[in-house]
């Protein structure tokens, strides 16, 4: 089956787009993975607002690492996994660290620990009868981030990102609402 990532920047209509090609390929066997820990009250409205928007039908998982063991064990026809760069911020914050004194040495540890969470969820591609749509951020065109913590994040969500567009079989780059089809 097929890995289609969905990427862009902030409210380009990602999600959106990734729901309906759910609902195109899997109707009512979709398994909707949620990545998002809601801790204030503005990040749980946006989770209200995506639950209200998808079929009720759909099987929901609010999960964020993991996923591989989730998605294995669906008999969905699609797996839809929003996102990719919220998953990576949980990761990054179980880690118990001073952000700003951090040495390149555990950084490349943390990121060598999301690496693998993302292979795990590439290897469901073979492992998954069904189809597997994952959506991420775009993080890497726009300005530098002023702290180290933000440029951290950045460069691992961009190799991840990488990562998963070298196993998709198509990608997607969402514009202002409209998909762009750059691979497959």
């Amino acid at each position: 089956m097929s890995l289609v990532m969905i990427t862009g920047g902030a409210r380009s209509g990602k999600s959106e787009f990734a729901e309906k090609l759910a609902l195109e390929k899997g109707g009512n066997s979709v398994l909707y993975i949620a990545t998002s820990i809601p801790f204030d009250e503005e990040m749980k409205e946006r989770v209200k607002r995506h639950k209200e928007r998808r079929p009720p039908f759909w099987q929901t998982k609010e999960v964020y690492k993991n996923l591989y063991d989730v998605i294995s064990k669906s008999n969905a026809k699609v797996a839809l996994i929003d996102c990719l760069t919220v998953m990576i911020t949980n990761l990054l914050m179980e880690v118990d660290l001073t952000w700003e004194k951090v040495e390149l040495k555990e950084i490349d540890n943390i990121e060598k620990q999301i690496a693998d969470e993302v292979d795990k969820i590439l290897s469901a591609k073979k492992d998954f009868k069904g189809d597997i749509i994952l959506v991420t951020n775009e993080v890497g065109m726009g300005l530098v981030p002023e702290y180290k913590l933000g440029r951290i994040f950045r460069d691992i969500a961009g190799r991840m990102n990488k990562k998963v567009a070298d196993a998709a079989d198509e990608v997607y780059l969402m514009v202002s609402g409209i998909p762009l089809k750059i691979k497959g």
